[in-house]
């Protein structure tokens, strides 16, 4: 199993929804290590560890988030960052 990384940048009414928690939720059901943040412009930023298909699945529950939020787009790259193995935080 190859490890690859990701960051995502969430928009939409997608902060003080709990976001970042219910991220941190579906990363750990997933085994996805990583972070979400909030940006300064509004975005939650979301860096995230783990084999394609856990990845594939986190992104694709981005695209939907909590039952509070809106998710208007989610841009996303494939990066050389690696996150801490073991955890996802909420930054």
């Amino acid at each position: 199993m190859s490890v690859r990384c990701m960051r995502c940048l969430v928009s939409g009414r997608v902060q003080g929804v709990w976001f970042r928690a219910s991220t941190r939720e579906q990363a750990l059901k997933l085994g996805v290590d990583g972070y979400a943040r909030n940006l300064e412009d509004g975005r939650v930023e979301v860096v995230a560890a783990g084999n394609g298909e856990s990845l594939e699945a986190l992104r694709n529950w981005l695209h939907q988030g909590p039952s509070r939020a809106r998710v208007d787009a989610v841009e996303w790259e494939w990066v050389d960052e690696t996150p801490p193995a073991g955890d996802f935080q909420v930054r």
